[in-house]
């Protein structure tokens, strides 16, 4: 019995036919060579373990983040390609408090191909250097009939110019980044753009509680991508700072937005949306620490409305405070990272105007009405651990909490007391609030460096505001629990 099928306990034939398929997947990518690396283990000459942290893809080693702050340029230039690829099932608890299981967790318990991308990175000169990710979503559309229909586009993209200067005083890398991510710039993986790691059919329902649906710190303004110039500098190993500054990818910086729709863009208003990061960072022996504080403030106009009415623009405000820590000697690793995000959005003064209180209380009684403005706040905090660059686990811990507006309401009584039949179910908030809390724990085992099998068990205690009856039809966080289980390969 392969070890997946001894992790996953048989509950069920869907979970069954899960086991199957993830392991005659890994079946036929066993025999592959090992040396088969990525873009750049290629270009570097290196194995994945000297960039990432016991082979943790994307996870970032000392090593791995020089390679990323001097522009992708270590190494002699070869073959810019690499793909990549995850076949993973999702397994919701309980799919029974719903009208419409079938459209509510799609494929549930089926493996699916969740994403897949073509990389096309690597050194161009001795100073310039590309990550760039093109991914392929195969759900990402269903039509009338219920068939899915696929999607690619640009994902995440940093185009780099850097030098780095030594002396027997000195040691200074600096840089300037062309991308359409705020944070995708980061080498630590405290970053917004890296903290979540392991890709998921997000488009698929059944996926929606999965670790990477969780609550992460983030830029709820950088929702589609964006187009940013940063500037940066790293002194002596020790002091980071870097300065961006974003918009909309339209116009000349379009290619950095491709596959969205022009109508699914996200608008900002000019250029002057600033982005920030500092850090510092201290390397004794196998041990790294760094702690750091990121920002972001972005003037965003309201989804699909007409940019020239300055009463669509409303504004997103993100301070936050993060810390890793690395143990890094073989056949050990251990990583400990910690981030905390808070956001204050202030809404446009049109979605103000249209924002109606359709709900009541339980009692009859009007809900508060809607506010301007609102601030989340969430914690993210994970603990992994890998031995011999083959066998690991990880325990994260999430909450979002933050103040409650009914203006995102989306479930609620009528007039009589009983709920209101155009209330959500599933996804619905009963209380306007989005305080969301769990944990997740995982397992994984890296066979081969290009190939990992890896079992995911997130447990919720409150979601959408309550840990009970959250949408008003009885659904309770826990029946949110979810259990994924993944084969991840990288060529």
């Amino acid at each position: 019995m392969s070890l997946l099928a001894k992790l996953i306990p048989a509950k069920s034939a869907k979970v069954g036919g899960l086991v199957a398929g993830l392991s005659a997947l890994f079946a036929t990518l066993a025999p592959m060579d090992a040396q088969a690396l990525p873009a750049f283990a290629r270009q570097t000459g290196q194995n994945c373990v000297s960039c990432h942290a016991g082979g943790q893809f994307p996870e970032l080693t000392p090593y791995g983040r020089l390679f990323k702050l001097t522009g992708y340029t270590m190494g002699a230039r070869a073959l810019p390609l690499a793909v990549m690829g995850v076949i993973g099932a999702a397994k919701v608890a309980d799919t029974r408090k719903s009208d419409d299981p079938g459209a509510d967790f799609q494929k549930n318990g089926q493996p699916v191909l969740s994403s897949a991308s073509l990389f096309i990175a690597g050194k161009i000169t001795d100073n310039l250097g590309l990550f760039s990710q093109i991914s392929y979503d195969n759900y990402a559309m269903q039509d009338a009939n219920g068939n899915f229909h696929g999607h690619s586009g640009a994902d995440n993209v940093d185009l780099r110019f850097a030098d780095r200067f030594i002396d027997a005083k000195r040691d200074l890398i600096y840089g300037l980044s062309l991308n359409n991510n705020p944070s995708v710039t980061d080498p630590w993986n405290t970053a917004a753009a890296w903290m979540q790691y392991v890709p998921v059919a997000d488009s698929l329902s059944s996926h929606q509680f999965t670790d990477a649906s969780t609550p992460f710190p983030g830029f709820d303004a950088a929702a589609t991508a964006l187009a940013g110039v940063n500037a940066y500098v790293y002194w002596n190993k020790t002091y980071y700072g870097e300065l961006g500054f974003y918009g909309t990818a339209k116009g000349i910086v379009r290619p950095l937005s491709w596959g969205t729709p022009t109508a699914d863009l996200q608008y900002l208003k000019g250029f002057g949306n600033p982005y920030w990061r500092l850090a510092y960072t201290r390397e004794l022996g196998a041990h790294n620490f760094m702690v750091g504080s990121t920002g972001m403030i972005a003037h965003a106009y309201d989804a699909g409305s007409d940019i020239s009415d300055s009463n669509n623009l409303g504004s997103f405000r993100n301070l936050g405070v993060d810390a890793q820590y690395q143990y890094l000697l073989d056949p050990h690793t251990v990583t400990v990272q910690v981030a905390f995000m808070r956001e204050k959005q202030a809404h446009s003064a049109n979605a103000m105007a249209a924002a109606e209180t359709v709900f009541f209380r339980a009692d009859g009684s009007a809900v508060g009405a809607p506010s301007a403005s609102e601030s989340d706040n969430v914690l993210r905090a994970k603990a992994s651990y890998v031995y011999q660059a083959k066998y690991g686990g990880s325990l994260a811990f999430f909450n979002k909490s933050g103040n409650t507006n009914t203006l995102n309401q989306s479930s609620g009584y009528d007039a009589s007391g009983a709920i209101d039949p155009s209330s959500t179910r599933v996804n619905g908030n009963l209380s306007g609030n989005p305080g969301t809390r769990g944990m997740t724990y995982e397992a994984f085992w890296t066979p081969l460096q290009n190939v990992r099998v890896g079992l995911q068990y997130t447990a919720y205690s409150k979601f959408n505001g309550a840990s009970a009856n959250y949408d008003g039809f009885g659904r309770n966080a826990s029946d949110n629990n979810t259990l994924y289980g993944y084969v991840w390969f990288a060529y």
